[in-house]
C-alpha cells in the first residue's frame, strides 16, 4: 500500500465502447503566447484525440504544439461523464508536459473547494455552486509538478502538495505497482483489487468517475526550476 515518508451505462458509463467515443476535442496551437497565436500559421485547427492522453500529449509536444484549448467545459464531479473524465486525463498529461491549456471547468456540488485537481493547469472559469473564491485560490497557489510521480528500481515515489505541506507516498507492492499503467488511462472500477483501490483513494491518488478509476499525479517530464518546490 502507499505508505507515506455513476452509472455504468449510456453518456456516464464505465464501458469499453462508450469510453472510446468521448474522446476530446481540442484546439492546438504552436506558441504560448495569445498575440502570437493570432499570427498566420500559429494555429493549427481542431482534432479529436481517440488516443492514450500520454501518447496523444507526447504526439502533440513532438509537433511543435504548446497550446490547447478543451472545446467543451469539464465536469470535475463524480457523477460526471467518460468525456470529462478523459479530458481531465488529457489536462494531467498537458499539464505534466508543459502546455498551456485553455478550458473550463463546471462543478455542480463544490468538490472543487477539496483541490483535489489543483496539480492541473489552472482553468479559465469555474463554475458552480459553492465555487466562490475557490478559482482565485487554484492559480495563486499553482505551480509546476504540485502533484508528481518518479519511478525508480521496483518502487514509484509521489510527491504531493495539493493540500499545502509535502506529503510523500512510496508505492512498492507488486499488487499496486502493477496497476499503475492501467490506472493512467482509466481502469474500469470492478477490475481494480479492492485492496489496490482502498488503497489509493484513501491517499487522494485517484479519481473515480464515469466507472473508471484513474491515477491523479502526473509524471515528472519537463523539472521546473527550482527543482527543490517539488
Amino acid at each position: 500500500m502507499p505508505s507515506r515518508s455513476a452509472e455504468r451505462t449510456g453518456l456516464y458509463g464505465g464501458g469499453a465502447a462508450a469510453w472510446r467515443e468521448a474522446a476530446p476535442e481540442v484546439e492546438l496551437w504552436l506558441d504560448y503566447d495569445p498575440a502570437v497565436r493570432e499570427l498566420p500559421g500559429f494555429a493549427l485547427g481542431r482534432r479529436t484525440l481517440t488516443g492514450p492522453a500520454q501518447a496523444e500529449v507526447t504526439g502533440l509536444h513532438r509537433a511543435g504544439v504548446r497550446c490547447l484549448r478543451l472545446t467543451e467545459p469539464v465536469r470535475l464531479c463524480a457523477d460526471t461523464s467518460a468525456a470529462s473524465a478523459r479530458a481531465l486525463m488529457l489536462l494531467r498529461e498537458a499539464t505534466g508536459q508543459g502546455l498551456a491549456v485553455l478550458w473550463q471547468a463546471v462543478c455542480p456540488d463544490g468538490c472543487a473547494a477539496q483541490r483535489r485537481f489543483h496539480h492541473l493547469y489552472p482553468p479559465e472559469q469555474l463554475t458552480g455552486d459553492g465555487v466562490q473564491g475557490v478559482l482565485a485560490d487554484w492559480r495563486a497557489t499553482y505551480f509546476p509538478s504540485k502533484c508528481v510521480l518518479r519511478r525508480g528500481p521496483g518502487f514509484v515515489e509521489v510527491r504531493d502538495r495539493r493540500f499545502g505541506t509535502l506529503e510523500l507516498f512510496t508505492i512498492d507492492e507488486p499488487g499496486h505497482l502493477a496497476q499503475l499503467e492501467a490506472l493512467s488511462e482509466g481502469v474500469e472500477v470492478d477490475l481494480l483489487p479492492d485492496v489496490v483501490r482502498r488503497d489509493f483513494a484513501e491517499a487522494g491518488l485517484i479519481a473515480e468517475q464515469a466507472g473508471r478509476a484513474w491515477f491523479l499525479p502526473m509524471q515528472v517530464r519537463r523539472w521546473p526550476f527550482p527543482s527543490l518546490t517539488v
